[in-house]
């Protein structure tokens, strides 16, 4: 097997996130789905941008945001994911770029770049309504072979999955990253995403998955169950390795042979809730691929996501490099 070129490659839906503090009222006047993710149109992208109060802007997406937090950690990361030939893709461009995340993927010209349109309310859960735009275009020609190859894990972000051009870029990605011994993870993003395609994911992690990243929400709509420890037992021996986040209760960690509980960081004041799982995703990846013990791992995914509550945005604000130093001596 040749040396690997990256630690994590990414596919998943290019987006520019906008990022709103609103109150519980805006939530239920506009009938939204607090705390999910529901797709909309161009039309009510605009109609709803246009209610929004004043918001901050940043390139974003759920698996760009974890192979931006793999590079502040220091690992060698790539993002594949389609943007408009338009002023909000150059920005993603520049952004994901200057963050040291190799990107190459050709940007299209008849389909605006996507955008996550995303309210947080006092208790910092985050409800988005997203515009895919030129995400739902992406297929497997996008898929570069070598650079899958090139990569030790493929990070394959469940959001994705909708576009029906997108699940076989994701097939194909995971034939070509197991074919060169290379491994696949998957995070399966929000319930409601799982709540429509329970038993695609369920094969996909059977079937095609080495590493499973999904909240407690996430994985007892996986398993049909109202209980964290069944399905625990359900996804047990599924894929390698499954990473369960159940925010201020931590983690826990399952393999074949051993179960991890990891606790959640202190957070002084948690701010945003936008991007704690694409975090702790990137911290275990780091970890992963660095070689450390998957306690170590845990940990590392549990330092990543505290920063990123701790602030609005779903990027990190400071170098994730010197603040696991400074945590884990």
């Amino acid at each position: 097997m040749n040396e690997p070129e990256f630690d994590v490659v990414g596919i998943g839906n290019a987006l520019v996130d906008v990022i709103a503090h609103t109150d519980e009222a805006f939530v239920r006047e506009h009938n939204l789905e607090k705390g999910s993710m529901t797709l909309i149109d161009a039309d009510r992208a605009e109609a709803f941008y246009e209610l929004m109060p004043p918001a901050l802007e940043m390139s974003g997406g759920s698996a760009g945001n974890t192979i931006v937090g793999v590079g502040s950690l220091g690992g060698r990361s790539a993002y594949i994911g389609r943007v408009g030939d338009d002023e909000l893709g150059r920005v993603f461009r520049h952004d994901i770029r200057a963050a040291g995340v190799s990107f190459e993927t050709v940007a299209i010209r008849d389909t605006p770049t996507g955008r996550c349109l995303i309210v947080v309310t006092p208790d910092a859960q985050r409800t988005m309504q997203t515009y895919l735009g030129a995400g739902v275009g992406l297929g497997p020609d996008d898929v570069d072979p070598s650079l899958i190859a090139s990569a030790q894990i493929t990070y394959l972000e469940g959001y994705l999955w909708d576009p029906p051009d997108a699940k076989q870029a994701f097939l194909k990605a995971a034939r070509v990253a197991h074919d060169a011994g290379r491994k696949v993870a998957l995070t399966l993003s929000d319930s409601f995403c799982v709540d429509r395609y329970r038993t695609e994911f369920r094969d996909l992690v059977e079937h095609h998955v080495d590493l499973l990243f999904a909240n407690e929400a996430e994985i007892t709509s996986l398993y049909e169950t109202s209980s964290f420890d069944d399905a625990l037992n359900h996804v047990r021996g599924q894929c390698d390795i499954a990473a369960l986040t159940r925010s201020a209760k931590g983690a826990v960690i399952v393999t074949a042979d051993d179960v991890h509980v990891i606790a959640a960081e202190p957070v002084a004041h948690v701010v945003d809730t936008t991007g704690a799982g694409d975090l702790y995703a990137a911290g275990f990846m780091y970890g992963l691929t660095q070689g450390m013990p998957i306690a170590v791992c845990g940990r590392i995914g549990a330092i990543a996501a505290a920063e990123v509550i701790s602030h609005y945005g779903a990027r990190p604000e400071t170098s994730l490099a010197d603040l696991v130093r400074t945590r884990l001596g």
